[in-house]
């Protein structure tokens, strides 16, 4: 996934979870928080961040915030990237070979999951989440309670129950970690509908990404540990 007129910046606030006020050549700007997660541990004062500025109808910013750096570390923030990123890794490599058909964004019962996909007669839901978290080289996922999170995993078991395969992906916004896990302290629910998701038969894979100022790429499978 490639960005266009990226900008470097300097975090000053985040007034709410939508707005973000930061330095650009001297001058305070107001951009768009392309991100509705707490980010509370990247989003420090003066902490270096990337904007890229984009313009549009009925837009109240000149800028959106996309990556900020948490010591050398290149972190991706955009939450719309992650699906991005799966679509292109999908089509890009041999994981599911000879796929027919992908449909973004597909109704399931109570939910819309975020890809359909067949292959041959394989028929697959999967939902993507996106992780930021990150500490001492561990990721974890959520940042925040997610209700939604777990309905969407309960959506997929339900789906394996009636003869798909069902795949929930985390897509790593950031290169060299250790492992992922569930975020237990902050939502334990969530953990728990992993492993219960898991026995189910639901397949949980996590894969990093290789983050540049202006793109975002999958790259390597990384462990799981629930």
């Amino acid at each position: 996934m490639q960005y266009e007129n990226i900008r470097e910046a300097r975090f000053i606030s985040r007034p709410n979870r939508f707005i973000a006020n930061v330095e650009i050549g001297g001058k305070e700007e107001m951009c768009h928080v392309k991100n509705t997660g707490r980010c509370k541990e990247l989003l420090l004062p003066d902490a270096d961040v990337l904007v890229q500025e984009v313009s549009g109808v009925g837009r109240k910013t000149k800028y959106d915030l996309i990556g900020v750096y948490k010591g050398e570390r290149l972190i991706n923030i955009d939450s719309q990237a992650p699906n991005k990123v799966f679509h292109e890794w999908v089509v890009g490599s041999d994981f599911w070979p000879e796929i027919k058909f992908i449909k973004p964004e597909c109704r399931y019962r109570e939910s819309r999951l975020d890809f359909y996909l067949e292959t041959g007669s394989r028929k697959i839901f999967t939902e993507v989440k996106g992780v930021t978290l990150e500490n001492n080289g561990v990721v974890l996922f959520p940042d925040a309670p997610t209700e939604r999170g777990i309905k969407h995993m309960n959506e997929l078991c339900r789906a394996v129950s009636e003869g798909f395969e069902a795949y929930l992906v985390f897509i790593i916004q950031m290169k060299d970690v250790s492992y992922f896990s569930p975020n237990w302290d902050t939502h334990l629910a969530f953990g728990e509908g992993m492993i219960n998701a898991a026995n189910r038969g639901v397949k949980i894979i996590a894969l990093d990404c290789e983050v540049t100022v202006d793109s975002i790429a999958a790259k390597d499978f990384v462990e799981v540990r629930l």
